[in-house]
């Protein structure tokens, strides 16, 4: 196929990876990546930056009276780099559950994220290509990112008559020309707006979550146990704005697939269980209803996500395959050009290859030095060391370069924000526990409690590292897709890639440390008297701990994993039946596998969030139907202001959250700003509802008032 030519053309040269650029995508790496960690702690969610960070990216750099499309790409890249290595948390939390680690260590935490991250940069590099150039994958978040940089920077002088002339199909801006000045009134105005809409949606969500966590007036979520002869229904809902946030995002079709996911565990497994199950005496059907979802009922969401993870790579195998194998002879073709000196469009020239052999090759080597680091104080002779750091670094690399093609495909043709990381996640740690086991067999490492301890961490360890490469190679073709539409040059997209990556594995471990001491984890408090109802969640690196406890104790329920395995192929086979049907019903069996495996709490607002957006969605159909225009044309406005304002509900909620973890490490106390005493609960449950129903109220007026 025939690419579409850049927003600005190979042969203009602007200032793109500036030092203000950096330093203002290193402030927004923090924001992201601090805002990730917790709402990937308390929820199992992440959320994707490059949208929030393009617009206020815009809005910073206007008001310094600069800035340009390609330098506000870059600031996007840097930030939308570290807000994804943030998924890291899917499983680090896991060592501090089992006891090996009491805190995160800064070097380790680093040496694991930002290595393992940079990786993932040099892995999908080669890909760039075949997957971005010359192919037809959409890249959802990658185009939306470029039509918002569009949109959002004023047209420049000179460049747009530049490319009137390189392109008649008339793909240039409108503002080119006599109306440039109009243009530049209108994009600067739009990128206001968008700012605007960001701050509206966090301060809101702000001053919510501090109600709710900090003041306690509100509640977080209320819950009705149905008991029916022996077995227990629940209904219940949280009241969490980041998630409406989130679900309005993922869309209908996905919440839909959470939603049944929630109806087959809390309206079948647990009430069949709870039936068959001999009650115990002394806890509550709550707590007796809860502990078999946490320790039976979640399993099958693993297994269904596992399968669905490993059919995805089967299904893409040969496409991807032949994607890479069109990228490397293209990246050998681009390296012969560029020897040759023949190369003229910046737009065409990625990191040389030698560069890219010589980075890689020092990541591992500090790959390397993290795993002796991580196993420095194991009581074990030198070469038991050495073959265990040898299995975890070569596991981590070869599955690692595997999972960054399989990765980088999906993120293409799915969205980042809907590639299985959490499948891929179970996948990694079960073969890297049955790996490290049949390894440790022979050194007797596992005929003591301390030694199966360390072969546990050791495989969450290496599980972490494989994330770290799987995540960035999700978000680097995205991003790579959005410089290519708007005409970056790729190596310094790619450096500025690696910049993010090192900013955001050194934000990660004091924000993780900061957590655990304020909250605690599912199961990990930090000190005695803690309330674990306020403990953050951290639902995959729960699972994922439980299965590597499993394997190397031989305790793991594979029933239950069978019968998600076994879900998830009936599952797979409904997908497969309406895709042969056509049209756009789907059924997502990833999102089927986290509505089982997340708690209710988080499934349902996810739920609420989606519907919300749909219901938005009829409204605006409507209102265009009746007056006769074209719906696309109608709605983008408000499209477009209601990712911004979900975006805003993520970012409040998830940093005011890090501010109230500050304020409870500071003092020491679980609930240091609280105004209320627990006999408030009943009250502030329906309080917490009516301004939650509110505030979606709200939500839904102002993305509607923006329709045009």
């Amino acid at each position: 196929m025939s690419p579409a030519p850049p927003h600005i053309a190979g042969t203009t040269t602007l200032p793109e990876l500036t030092l203000r650029g950096m330093i203002l995508g290193a402030l927004l790496t923090v924001v992201f990546t601090a805002s990730n960690v917790y709402l990937g702690l308390k929820v199992g969610l992440t959320f994707s930056s490059s949208i929030p960070a393009a617009v206020i990216s815009m809005a910073v750099l206007r008001a310094l009276r600069g800035g340009n499309i390609l330098e506000n790409n870059m600031v996007q890249t840097q930030a939308s780099a570290a807000g994804t290595l943030s998924s890291i948390i899917f499983v680090l939390p896991g060592l501090l559950m089992i006891g090996h680690w009491h805190g995160f260590p800064f070097w380790q935490t680093l040496g694991i994220c930002g290595a393992g991250g940079m990786l993932g940069v040099m892995f999908t590099i080669p890909l760039r290509r075949a997957m971005v150039v010359n192919s037809d994958l959409p890249y959802p978040e990658g185009v939306a990112a470029a039509e918002i940089l569009r949109i959002g920077s004023a047209p420049l002088d000179g460049i747009e008559g530049e490319r009137t002339a390189a392109d008649a199909s008339g793909s240039v801006s409108a503002g080119a020309g006599a109306n440039g000045a109009d243009a530049n009134a209108g994009t600067s105005a739009q990128s206001e707006i968008g700012a605007r809409d960001i701050a509206f949606g966090g301060i809101v969500a702000a001053l919510f979550t501090f109600a709710t966590t900090g003041l306690k007036i509100f509640g977080e979520s209320i819950t009705a146990w149905v008991p029916a002869g022996t077995a227990v229904f629940r209904l219940t809902t949280g009241f969490s704005l980041a998630l409406i946030g989130a679900g309005y995002l993922i869309g209908i079709v996905a919440g839909l697939a959470i939603l049944l996911g929630i109806v087959l565990t809390w309206g079948v497994a647990v009430p069949i269980l709870t039936a068959t199950t001999i009650h115990p005496a002394d806890p509550s059907i709550s707590s007796f209803a809860t502990g078999l979802w946490a320790h039976k009922v979640r399993f099958i969401g693993a297994g269904t996500i596992g399968v669905a993870a490993v059919w995805t790579l089967i299904s893409l195998a040969k496409p991807m395959i032949d994607g890479v194998k069109a990228s490397f002879a293209a990246f050998g073709h681009a390296r012969r050009r560029r020897e040759n000196a023949l190369a003229a469009d910046r737009t065409d020239e990625d990191l040389a290859p030698h560069w890219i052999i010589l980075v890689t090759f020092v990541l591992v080597a500090i790959w390397l030095v993290t795993f002796g680091a991580f196993l420095s104080d194991a009581p074990l002779t030198f070469r038991v060391v050495g073959s265990l750091v040898l299995c975890g670094v070569v596991f981590a690399v070869v599955f690692g370069f595997l999972v960054a093609a399989a990765c980088g495909y999906m993120a293409g043709l799915v969205g980042s924000s809907t590639s299985p990381i959490s499948g891929i996640g179970i996948v990694a740690v079960i073969l890297v526990s049955l790996l490290i086991l049949g390894v440790s067999q022979a050194s007797g490492l596992l005929a003591s409690d301390e030694g199966r301890q360390l072969a546990i961490a050791l495989a969450l360890f290496t599980t972490s590292a494989v994330i770290a490469v799987a995540t960035i190679s999700n978000d680097n073709l995205q991003d790579l897709k959005t410089g290519w539409l708007v005409g970056a040059t790729p190596w310094r997209q790619q450096v500025a890639l690696l910049i993010g990556c090192v900013v955001g594995a050194a934000v990660i471990p004091p924000v993780l440390n900061l957590l655990y001491h304020a909250y605690g984890f599912a199961g990990a408090l930090p000190h005695a008297g803690m309330d674990p109802s306020q403990a953050l969640s951290a639902p995959q690196a729960t699972l994922m701990t439980a299965i590597a406890t499993g394997i190397f104790t031989h305790q793991l329920d594979w029933s239950m994993l069978g019968i998600g395995v076994a879900l998830g192929v009936v599952l797979i086979l409904i997908d497969m039946a309406l895709a042969r049907r056509g049209g756009t019903a789907r059924l997502p069996v990833i999102a089927v596998g986290i509505g089982i495996y997340l708690p209710p709490t988080i499934g349902t607002t996810l739920v609420i969030g989606a519907v919300l957006g749909w219901w938005i969605e009829r409204a605006l159909k409507r209102r265009a139907k009746a007056r006769k225009i074209d719906y696309q044309e109608f709605a983008d406005h408000a499209n477009r202001r209601g990712v911004l304002l979900a975006s805003g509900l993520i970012v409040g909620e998830s940093l005011i959250g890090v501010v109230i973890a500050g304020v409870v490490g500071f003092t020491g106390k679980d609930a240091p700003l609280a105004v209320v005493g627990n006999g408030f609960a009943p009250a502030s449950e329906w309080l917490a509802l009516a301004v939650f129903a509110l505030v979606c109220l709200v939500f839904a007026r102002r993305v509607l008032a923006a329709a045009r």
